[in-house]
């Protein structure tokens, strides 16, 4: 098989030739922006899901979705360690100077950037002992216009984000359409700005204004969300993204292999839901090195028996590896022990072990520790992104496959 026309593309963030699997929500998504621009009232989005399931993906697709229907858009990726305030000042800029060229009256963009402009300066506060802010806080936007003064500039996140969003709105309805805001990694913003977040999206609904937010984050975003505010689960519409169907995993691999005159046996196409599970991550990867190894179409089981060793040497190094390296000696062990419980309690539940959350007071028991000599471990590997608590007292990896791949490391 010809390497340079192999379609495959395994890659983060990286659309795949085919975006299987995910009809209903692009189709959810048209519904809100239709409902939307008639005025009508809708929720913001949170998509939910483990890594690889391709959240990122369907982030950047929604987006254009949005940019079809002549809105104004921009996207931020959370950080743990940065405010919102100026990732989304950022955003509100590319959005806005999208709708600008069809807005009447150039005075109402230039007062609303005048408003961005404040909220994007606003001060960090100051340091201990009254330090003067950071160089990197003192960030000036490539904003001509001055800055305003009395509007989303008070420094209190929560009231600023408030006021700005809603002055966004009025300029994107002066246009007859709307705004969105993507973000990705939500789960990683700071307590504060989760609570400015879900506040500001409060308002906008009882206004029935035109700017939603779109965010995308683990599967504990929306307890993330819960514990800023108690209406957050009303607030969102959540969609959790998950692994393939069968179907559509087939649909992945075979339509762009079809493109390129290549079929597959169906017995390979069972082999490889086997190896990917159906996460659209493993999908791209296994089809990937699968087609670099058949020397002909169609492909066969015994292609894929061939192809998976360096597929999974691959998710190793790049996927697993890159992840289990962050992670300190302490919380090396942490996750070993979740590894070992999370096989038992698959094998004892019928789950897979990818999907089996592992209560803490057990693993605490299997390292012999007390749980509470344990959450340094925990909350870090929390902050990391390599586990997550879904509910109360319990654990699971972020990663599909990563118990697996951890049994397999020496201690």
């Amino acid at each position: 098989m010809d390497p340079v026309r192999n379609p495959y593309a395994p890659g983060a963030g990286q659309r795949p030739p085919e975006l299987a699997g995910r009809g209903r929500e692009l189709d959810v998504f048209d519904v809100v922006l239709e409902r939307i621009a008639r005025g009508r009232p809708e929720r913001s989005l949170m998509l939910t899901g483990l890594r690889g399931v391709g959240k990122t993906v369907l982030l950047n697709t929604l987006r254009s979705q949005a940019i079809n229907h002549l809105w104004g858009t921009g996207k931020i990726e959370a950080r743990p360690d940065q405010s919102l305030r100026r990732p989304v000042a950022a955003a509100l800029h590319m959005a806005v100077r999208e709708l600008a060229p069809r807005h009447r009256a150039p005075d109402r963009i230039d007062a609303f950037l005048g408003v961005l402009k404040a909220f994007a300066q606003r001060a960090a506060p100051a340091g201990r002992g009254g330090a003067a802010p950071k160089m990197r806080d003192r960030w000036q936007p490539g904003i001509d216009v001055p800055a305003s003064s009395g509007r989303a500039d008070s420094g209190d996140i929560e009231i600023d984000l408030v006021e700005l969003l809603t002055d966004a709105a009025a300029v994107a309805t002066d246009v007859g359409t709307g705004i969105a805001i993507f973000i990705d990694e939500m789960q990683d913003l700071g307590a504060e700005d989760v609570s400015a977040l879900c506040a500001a999206c409060h308002e906008l609904s009882q206004l029935g204004a035109p700017l939603i937010v779109v965010g995308a984050g683990l599967p504990h975003l929306p307890a993330v969300l819960s514990a800023a505010k108690s209406y957050s689960e009303r607030l969102f519409r959540y969609q959790r993204i998950d692994r393939l169907d069968r179907i559509a995993a087939d649909q992945a691999l075979c339509a762009p292999a079809e493109r390129e005159e290549v079929e597959y046996e169906q017995k390979a196409l069972d082999l490889l839901y086997e190896k990917s599970g159906g996460y659209p991550y493993f999908v791209q990867a296994y089809g990937k090195a699968t087609w670099d190894h058949a020397p002909r179409s169609p492909i066969t089981a015994a292609d894929v028996r061939v192809a998976a060793p360096e597929a999974e040497a691959e998710l190793a190094v790049g996927f697993f590896g890159s992840r289990f390296e962050r992670a300190t000696p302490a919380e090396r062990e942490y996750m070993r022990a979740m590894a070992t419980l999370a096989l038992v309690d698959g094998e004892d539940s019928g789950r897979d072990d990818m999907d089996a959350a592992v209560p803490t007071a057990e693993i605490a028991r299997a390292l012999g520790r007390k749980p509470a000599s344990l959450s340094p471990a925990r909350d870090a590997l929390i902050k990391k992104g390599l586990i997550y608590s879904g509910e109360r007292g319990t654990v699971a990896f972020t990663v599909p496959h990563f118990g697996r791949y951890l049994r397999t490391q020496p201690a």
